[in-house]
Order: C-alpha cells, then sequence, then structure tokens
C-alpha cells in the first residue's frame, strides 16, 4: 500500500509552476531556479516548507525572548552573580556559535530538510533536560546541548528557504520568515514571565518540544527532494574556534566582577589573569585563521573570505547582533531589579519590539524587492542606534517614554533591517554554499550575541553599567551602518552602478 505521505511528497515535487527567471543584480547573481537541481515544489509545498522553518527558527531562537524574563528568578533561586548566571546564555551561544559551520555543511552534505528535521528533534529532547535540571550544572550542561542542536537547525531552515525558492521570490520568503518568526517568538517574553511567575522559570523550556513535533512531522511529508554535496568537516577548527570564543567570552564577563574583587581587597593578580586568558583567546583566533588557509576541508574556505560582499555583511550582522545582545542582556535585570515589575510585566514590556519585527518585516522584505537593500541596511543600524541612546537617556523616565516607546523604535529598525540582510547574505554566494553561507552567517550573530551577553554581564556591576552597556550597544549599530555603507558603495563602484543586493 502506498504511504499517503510519500504519495504527497512525490505530487509536490512533480506538480511544476513557472517561476520568474532571476536576473543578475549589481554584481551579485541571482540564486539558480530549484528546477535546475531536480529539487522544484508547488507552491502549497513551499508555503509548507517555509511554516516547517518558522517553527523550527523560532523554537531554536525563542530562548532569546523568553528566558532573559526568567533570569531575574534564575539567579535568585540559584544564588548566584551575573558573572555566573550568564553562562546559561552564553552555554548555549558558545556551542551553537562554535558548531554552526560544521551544522551547515551538515546540512549541505545530508540533505538540508533531512538535518533540519533531525536538528529539530535534538533540540526538543535537550529542552525537556533544561526543563528537568535539577542544579545549575545541569541546566549549563542542558544548554550547550541545545546550543548544539541549535548549530543543526539554524543554518539548515535558512539553507532550505534557500534552496526551495528561486531568488527573485526570496526575499519576500524571508521576509515571512522574519515576520512569522518573530510573531511566533513575540509572545515570548509574556509566557515566559508569566510561567516564570507562575510555575517557575524552568517552565519556560517546555515550549520548544510541542514546535519541534510539528516542524518535524511538516518536513515529513512537505519537503521536496533535496540536493547534496560532497564535503568533509573541520572538526579541529571548530574545536580552535569554540576554546578562542569561549576564553574571550569569560575574560568580557569577568571584567565587573575582577573590578569588585578588587575593591574588597583580593589581590590585583586576576587582572593578570583576565589580560593572558583574553590574549590566549585573540591568539586562538589567530591560529583559527592560519588553520584554515592551510586545511583541505576548511569551515571557512578562502573563497568566502575573499568575497568581498559577503565578508562585508557579515561584520554588519556581528555589530548590530552585538548590540541587541547588550541591551536584551541589560533590561530584564532593570524592569526587574529597579523598576520592580513582575515578570510578567517586564515581558510586556518586549512587546513592541517583537510585534514590530513581526508585522512589519514581510512588508520590508516586500519593498527590498523592488528598491534593493542599501538603504535598508544603513538606516536599520542607524535606527537600533537612536533606540539604544534614547533608552539610556530615559531610564529615570516613565515605564511608556522610557522603554515602550525605544523598544518600538528598535522594533521598526529591525524590522527593517533583518530581511534584506538575511536575503543579501544568501544571494552574495553560489548555490553549492548555501548551507555553509547560512551557517558562517548564523555564526557571526550567535558569536556577536555570545560577546555581548559576556560584556554587558561584565559592565552591569558598576555604578552606571546600564547607561555604559546602551551607550556601547548604540556605538555598534552605528559601526554596523558604516559598514554595510562602506560594503555597498565598494561594490557599486566596482559593479560601475549601483547595486541592489
Amino acid at each position: 500500500m502506498t504511504n499517503p505521505a510519500n504519495k504527497r511528497r512525490r505530487a509536490c515535487r512533480s506538480e511544476t509552476r513557472s517561476f520568474v527567471e532571476g536576473c543578475s543584480r549589481g554584481i551579485i547573481d541571482a540564486e539558480p531556479c530549484p528546477r535546475q537541481f531536480g529539487r522544484e515544489a508547488s507552491p502549497r509545498c513551499r508555503r509548507m516548507v517555509l511554516a516547517a522553518c518558522v517553527l523550527a527558527s523560532s523554537m531554536a531562537f525563542i530562548d532569546a525572548t523568553a528566558l532573559p524574563v526568567a533570569l531575574p528568578r534564575l539567579r535568585a533561586d540559584l544564588g548566584a552573580d551575573l558573572a555566573s548566571i550568564q553562562w546559561v546564555l552564553n552555554g548555549y551561544m558558545l556551542a551553537l556559535a562554535s558548531l554552526t559551520l560544521i551544522g551547515g555543511a551538515l546540512a549541505d552534505v545530508y540533505g538540508k530538510a533531512r538535518m533540519l528535521a533531525l536538528g529539530c528533534v535534538l533540540f526538543g529532547l535537550a529542552s525537556v533536560a533544561c526543563a528537568l535540571a535539577p542544579s545549575s550544572a545541569w541546566l549549563i550542561a542542558a544548554r550547550v546541548g541545545q546550543g548544539a542542536s541549535a548549530a543543526i537547525v539554524a543554518p539548515a531552515s535558512l539553507a532550505l528557504i534557500g534552496a526551495t525558492y528561486p531568488r527573485v521570490e526570496r526575499n519576500r520568503a524571508i521576509g515571512v520568515w522574519a515576520a512569522a518568526s518573530a510573531l511566533t517568538t513575540a509572545g515570548g517574553p509574556v509566557l515566559g514571565g508569566w510561567l516564570t511567575e507562575t510555575f517557575g522559570w524552568s517552565s519556560v523550556f517546555w515550549i520548544n518540544p510541542p514546535l519541534a513535533f510539528v516542524s518535524v512531522g511538516l518536513l515529513l511529508v512537505f519537503a521536496p527532494r533535496d540536493g547534496r554535496i560532497h564535503r568533509r568537516f573541520d572538526l579541529l577548527g571548530a574545536a580552535i574556534l569554540a576554546s578562542a570564543i569561549g576564553a574571550l567570552t569569560w575574560a568580557l564577563s569577568q571584567i565587573g566582577s575582577a573590578e569588585a574583587q578588587a575593591a574588597s581587597g583580593i589581590p590585583a593578580r586576576s587582572g593578570t589573569v583576565l589580560m593572558t586568558v583574553a590574549g590566549l583567546g585573540i591568539v586562538g583566533l589567530a591560529v583559527y585563521a592560519f588553520w584554515e588557509r592551510r586545511s583541505e576541508h576548511p569551515m571557512t574556505p578562502p573563497r568566502l573570505a575573499d568575497n568581498r560582499v559577503f565578508l562585508g555583511l557579515n561584520v554588519v550582522t556581528l555589530l548590530v547582533y552585538a548590540g541587541i545582545s547588550i541591551m536584551f542582556f541589560l533590561l530584564p535585570f532593570d524592569l526587574v531589579d529597579r523598576r520592580a515589575l513582575s515578570p510578567t510585566v517586564a515581558g510586556l514590556a518586549f512587546l513592541p519590539f517583537t510585534l514590530g519585527v513581526g508585522l512589519l518585516s514581510n512588508v520590508f522584505g516586500r519593498l527590498a524587492d523592488r528598491i534593493g537593500t542599501q538603504a535598508m541596511l544603513i538606516m536599520g543600524p542607524i535606527g537600533a542606534a537612536l533606540a539604544y541612546v534614547w533608552m539610556a537617556l530615559g531610564r529615570e523616565e516613565p515605564l511608556m517614554l522610557g522603554v515602550i516607546g525605544p523598544m518600538a523604535l528598535l522594533g521598526l529598525s529591525f524590522a527593517v533591517l533583518v530581511a534584506p540582510l538575511t536575503a543579501s547574505v544568501m544571494s552574495s554566494v553560489d548555490q553549492a554554499d548555501e548551507g555553509l553561507a547560512s551557517g558562517i552567517n548564523n555564526a557571526a550573530s550567535r558569536i556577536a550575541q555570545l560577546a555581548g551577553a559576556a560584556l554587558a554581564a561584565g559592565i552591569a556591576p558598576f555604578a552606571s553599567g546600564h547607561e555604559v552597556g546602551l551607550a556601547v550597544a548604540a556605538a555598534t549599530s552605528t559601526c554596523g551602518a558604516l559598514a554595510a555603507a562602506m560594503t555597498l558603495t565598494r561594490t557599486a563602484e566596482k559593479a560601475g552602478g549601483s547595486v541592489e543586493t
């Protein structure tokens, strides 16, 4: 008897629709039509695959909105300081950042849909382990497992969208992905705050398993046939990168703790330790760069490092996501500890951001298809920088003026930025590097968030740590706008005209 799911999958693969033929935009070639690789899907199947990618991405990143609201309660329950409790976030992001490149390569070799389904299953299981954690050590270990699973989910989801949609529809599809993912997670802060207040912080992790179950089901039924690329994995490179990032992260997170220890009379040699560990991290990054030039199967091939557009857009990603990570770490403590808000009300303060991104990303994705992305990649980071400055200056103002207003501006700014940035990164590489490029870009954003959270944890203990942290966030976002302008201007000059990425 024919399996209905297999029958539907064959129908999805066999139905044909005419795609608008892709064309070259500036010096960046449009992605080839999926029909050329035998993986064309009907419009209905494309929508279902997009829905699966949305749910998977929402599951992988929902902790970014739900968990920070629970951190004050988590810190109180465990009796930990900021420099220690931030490893609940950074244990996750460290594994995600260091393994995402491997996850992208796995998606290319074994199939994007197959690896996305596997990543969803593993992430759901790791979430259950987090929810049942009896100690902080268990929780951090389970969070590392979540990060390793997300390292598969994050690049595979975007790469699957790229493999399913033709170039001329990709900005729109990624706009839908960004909007729907944000709407799915928009309730994260409110739900996370309510769950923490009612059932405790561990209940936050029960959000993910149902999303994993639905995502896997959609992929099993609707995902088209995958194209595979033969590529080996640079495990040594991943280990070097993870060690270097971990050393730098620990050094950043201990800035405030070292100052407090010195004020308490503890020998100042702790500063020497910080400098030594930070130096080892920098040396580790240099060793990683050297190894990637020598390795036969590098995680970051030299051809991608020599791609100025791809490199510049990843620099923009690093700077912009470092800024927002600083804000997301600092704000919950200000809302709960200083303003004395309940976790539920504190979660509501994040809604203007998530709803702004969710409701407007698709609009700006469509606009990018018509006018190009250059202006958006500059205005988005500038708007974010203004939001951070507003939030810093309005700390003593009422909640509506000091928090809700700047969060609304931040949501609008990221709605302008996210879909065009993601689409531009995916369009700057050849089809053979889709999964790898997605992995590198995801790694860049996670490394940025990792460093941002660590830096925020180090700055927070100081008297003006909140304001200084937001000023640093504004500075990194402004640098992101400058990096986007320089990258796209050089590209336009090289092409002899305007660039429409």
